[in-house]
């Protein structure tokens, strides 16, 4: 595998750092970047972290790894979570207020003590920690019980006081979405089973509509309902295909149970994901009432369940 860091890898332009990802010789990790000031997603250095976790360290090849920006990626704990030596000797800062370095959550516990430290850390008003708060608790959420992954999940998270946005990261290598989808559910191709996920009401664990009372199928939807509310970037990547929220047109929020109907773009033939990764950004600035938005969510979500179990009902035979 070979990962190559440009100069700068944000959600807005997530096809071109993916493209590049090399897949040959699987079992080991080559680490390349631009030799200037590099700007990298915390999506990015998740997934490179989920990647390290499955080869040996003595596989993985940070020679080639040589940037001005060696410091940071020492502090967001790259190379900790590679299992190899940091080639960066900088000075640990306090990363209150600025970052979540890189951590594997492999457990409901770990998460409830990941979330517990994550928001002090951050230094959030009220409505803007509880956002953050759910937004990360069900990306843990979705992984702990459906990636079955035994390595875990990574996060990662970065606060920009230029945009005033925390961005983040979470990936794993598990099943994968399409994988999951598929028990209950007709999904020929990525593409279809990320289209799937990201509708309110289906999940891989029953084929009944609204998903059950413990898995209702509405994490990913409110995720990027909130992403879409907030005028945010969300990029979902399982498999060979990639969906990107972009930014709404206009400024009234319409909200969707079909995410081919926000404006959005679908990138197929990438580089082969055996797992899920889901970067989202949240412009602080322009953070939507959390109950607010969650209401009109809700409202959608209960919306899209009724007009399915009407459709169903509608095409069920009828015998006179």
């Amino acid at each position: 595998m070979k990962i190559h860091f440009p100069a700068n890898a944000w959600l807005g332009t997530a096809e071109t750092f993916l493209k590049r990802i090399g897949t040959t010789e699987p079992d080991r990790l080559q680490l390349e970047s631009y030799e200037g000031w590099v700007n990298v997603h915390p999506l990015f250095l998740v997934m490179t972290a989920s990647l390290a976790s499955q080869i040996s360290a003595s596989q993985i090849d940070i020679s080639d790894f040589k940037n001005k920006s060696l410091d940071e990626f020492h502090r967001m704990g790259l190379f900790r979570a590679m299992g190899v030596e940091s080639p960066s000797e900088c000075e640990e800062l306090e990363s209150a207020g600025r970052f979540i370095p890189i951590t594997n959550i492999k457990d409901s516990d770990g998460l409830s003590d990941f979330l517990k430290d994550m928001i002090p850390l951050l230094h959030l008003e009220t409505d803007q920690a509880e956002l953050i708060h759910y937004l990360m608790s069900e990306l843990g959420r979705n992984v702990l019980e459906h990636a079955y992954t035994k390595y875990g999940a990574f996060f990662a998270a970065q606060y920009y006081k230029d945009s005033n946005t925390i961005r983040i990261g979470i990936a794993d290598n598990g099943i994968g979405i399409r994988a999951s989808i598929i028990r209950s559910h007709a999904a020929p191709d990525d593409a279809t089973a990320i289209r799937l996920a990201l509708t309110p009401g289906i999940t891989g664990a029953t084929n009944r509509e609204g998903g059950t009372e413990q898995n209702a199928g509405a994490g990913l939807f409110f995720i990027k309902s909130i992403c879409l509310a907030n005028n945010n970037f969300m990029v979902l990547y399982s498999g060979d295909t990639m969906y990107k929220l972009l930014k709404k047109k206009g400024d009234i929020l319409q909200l969707h149970a079909d995410p081919l109907e926000d404006n959005h773009a679908m990138t197929g033939n990438l580089p082969f994901w055996q797992g899920t990764a889901v970067g989202i950004d949240i412009t602080l600035d322009s953070t939507i009432e959390f109950e607010s938005v969650m209401d009109s969510i809700r409202d959608t979500f209960a919306d899209a369940i009724r007009e399915r179990k009407r459709n169903k009902q509608y095409k069920k035979p009828r015998f006179i």
